[in-house]
């Protein structure tokens, strides 16, 4: 049964030895970095902002920036094979490697998260240009994915030393709109989420908001469990999904088969106006998971009064759902890559805090008609 706890409460009443600032950005290892910026850029909107390559002294690998509000992408690539991002790409294909945490003490941070059994992926390192300084540090989470905390208060730059402006003035999309990341949802193994779970609340500080299990997220076939951890402030929040017993083969599993581990299932990103953001992604070629529009018959008496007209909604196949605080709207991608991995998730929240949960027999049945035609059901 789905729980709220009263952590929103805890959350401000105890020190938070791990302030975030929020996201500072996602870093995918991907086959081709060239390339998957392009699409960033072209299908979503991103703009050019850094590059870091064998031009600016790395010879290792090849390193596209891209921004669009507060949300920055970094596509990264080998350039040799026999080293940690070749290894990544060859066993998860594109995916996302780093979450990158805003914050004012890139050494505290690692001190304080170290000391409470994190285990380190970077050791304090500062990187200095003519535009200043940033401080990087970082640990290991769930697979093979982890933390990096970017203190950049000292530093005006386009995105950190080692990198160099990046433009193309004949190539620049219009934004579609996308503003930050909301959450971050991570997959891990069977029993593996309340492992996690202790994780983020020993190690990073963070609070179980919110908890679903296999009644709250289920299917005829499939299902799964899920917890939402979140940080002092709230602007951080990583739900962690497990798979739970089910007829058939769940989304998760699948996830897992073919990521060959655990690791960031998805990320969602809020907009202020969905309709007229997936409008822009539809025409960019952005694909998206579908429900029957039968589900639109009784929205409202589900719902209450929203304040957009229902027929975009029907038309552009946008789910609804309400909480105490209000309501939200959201819609899901289908896969980016050709492994059924990672996929995108279009929020606009209009009060509600919450995750959908009255969306998710909808939005898994349309996940699950996508896995039978992969025949992975």
């Amino acid at each position: 049964m789905e729980t709220l706890t009263s952590a929103k409460q805890s959350l401000a009443a105890t020190t938070d030895f791990l302030p975030l600032q929020g996201t500072d950005y996602v870093e995918f290892y991907v086959g081709n970095a060239k390339q998957a910026a392009h699409y960033y850029m072209s299908a979503f909107g991103f703009q050019a902002i850094a590059y870091a390559g064998p031009e600016t002294g790395v010879k290792d690998r090849a390193s596209y920036v891209v921004r669009q509000h507060k949300l920055t992408f970094v596509l990264t690539t080998p350039l040799r094979p026999g080293n940690e991002i070749a290894d990544h790409v060859f066993k998860h294909g594109d995916g996302v490697k780093v979450l990158a945490l805003r914050v004012d003490d890139a050494i505290s941070a690692w001190k304080e998260t170290t000391a409470r059994g994190g285990r380190s992926y970077q050791e304090p390192q500062r990187l200095t240009d003519e535009s200043g300084e940033v401080v990087l540090s970082g640990i290991h989470t769930y697979g093979d994915t982890v933390h990096l905390f970017v203190e950049r208060k000292n530093y005006s730059g386009a995105f950190m030393p080692g990198f160099r402006p990046w433009n193309n003035p004949h190539f620049a999309p219009a934004d579609t709109g996308l503003l930050y990341v909301d959450h971050c949802v991570g997959n891990v193994g069977w029993n593996q989420m309340n492992p996690w779970v202790k994780f983020y609340e020993d190690v990073m500080g963070f609070k179980n908001i919110l908890s679903f299990d296999d009644e709250d997220i289920s299917t005829d076939y499939s299902a799964l469990m899920s917890k939402v951890m979140s940080n002092g402030n709230g602007f951080v929040k990583f739900p962690i999904n497990e798979p739970a017993e089910g007829k058939k083969k769940s989304q998760v599993e699948e996830y897992l088969e073919f990521y060959n581990g655990e690791g960031v299932q998805h990320v969602a990103l809020a907009t202020q106006d969905i309709v007229k953001t997936v409008r822009d992604l539809m025409s960019r070629g952005v694909e998206f998971l579908k429900v029957p529009t039968s589900y639109y018959d009784d929205l409202l008496d589900r719902v209450g009064k929203i304040d957009e007209d229902l027929e975009p909604l029907k038309e552009l196949g946008i789910l609804v759902d309400r909480d105490n605080e209000g309501y939200l709207l959201q819609l899901f991608s289908k896969p980016v890559q050709d492994r059924p991995t990672l996929f995108f998730e279009i929020i606009q929240r209009k009060g509600a805090k919450s995750f959908g949960k009255g969306n998710f027999k909808a939005l898994f049945e349309a996940i699950e008609r996508e896995q039978a035609e992969r025949g992975n059901l």
